[in-house]
Order: structure tokens, then sequence, then C-alpha cells
């Protein structure tokens, strides 16, 4: 059996198999929202389903050329990296990572490997934020910095000290 340290965090793209995971991953994104709405349980699941629906349509209608890619943890699916690369920059568009897999340290190395292609291509990287979202820690410690603030969401990005 391996150890957590022997096993690989990697990416492998985005199947029609993975609807599912994909679906229960994105419920996990607004689990704490949902416990704080009077609807029942199917309500609830009618929403989380049309919100999903319009997230996917949305990242595919504007963002045609994006990776879209499942995060691996050794074999097990654990989460989602979606990524536009663009002529002004590389554009986080989404990284999520199941709640039991948070904070292990799984999402720096496959930032950094972001990072790395952005030096290459000399661009910045950007990611849209929530404002109350926890991850901000893992950016601030990577050198984003907060270029836009539409009052919800913060615009992170960062440049290569040769980008300036």
């Amino acid at each position: 059996m391996q150890s957590i340290e022997q096993m690989k965090v990697s990416l492998r793209p985005v199947t029609t198999e993975d609807e599912a995971f994909l679906y229960e991953l994105y419920k996990t994104t607004r689990a704490e929202e949902m416990a704080h709405v009077p609807w029942n349980d199917e309500q609830r699941e009618a929403f989380l389903k049309m919100q999903f629906s319009a997230q996917q349509t949305h990242y595919s209608t504007y963002y045609k050329g994006a990776s879209h890619d499942i995060i691996l943890f050794g074999e097990q699916p654990v989460g989602r990296l979606y990524v536009a690369r663009e002529e002004d920059g590389i554009r986080i568009l989404d990284i999520t990572i199941l709640p039991e897999h948070r904070n292990k340290g799984l999402g720096t190395p496959l930032i950094k490997e972001l990072m790395a292609e952005a030096v290459h291509a000399r661009l910045p990287l950007s990611i849209y934020v929530e404002f109350y979202n926890p991850s901000h820690r893992l950016f601030d410690r990577l050198g984003f910095s907060k270029v836009k603030d539409d009052g919800f969401n913060h615009l992170l990005e960062w440049k290569s000290k040769d980008e300036g």
C-alpha cells in the first residue's frame, strides 16, 4: 500500500463518464449556502442541477478552448481544474477539490505548474475567487495579488518578477 507521500497528484481530461462526479463535486461548493435556504431536498436538488448545468454551459460557451481536467490523487478523482489559455493571460476558471482532500497540498503543485507555464508564455495567471473563499490563503502564499473587486469576487493575478 502506498503512503500519501508516494501518491501523485495528476490530471486527466474530463470525459462524459465524469458527469456524476463533477455534479457531486459542484454540490460541495454550495453545501454551506444550501444549508441556509428554506427549501426541501427536491427543491435544493433541482436548484443545484440547474446551477451546475448553467455553469457547465457558461464555461463551454465563453471558454471554448479551455482545458477541463479531473484532478487525481493516485488513481482517485478528487477534484477538477478548468483553465483557459488566452492571448492576454492564463485564467484558472475553476479549481475545486473534494472537502475531505482540501488543505493537504494537492492544489499547490497544480497551480505552481500553471505559474511555470505563465512564466514560459510571459503571461499573467489569474483567477476569480469569492471574497469569503478560504482558498485566498493559498493564492496569497503563492504571491497572487488582488487586482479587481466587484463586491463579491476578487480577481487575483500572479505575474513573474520578469513580467513586472
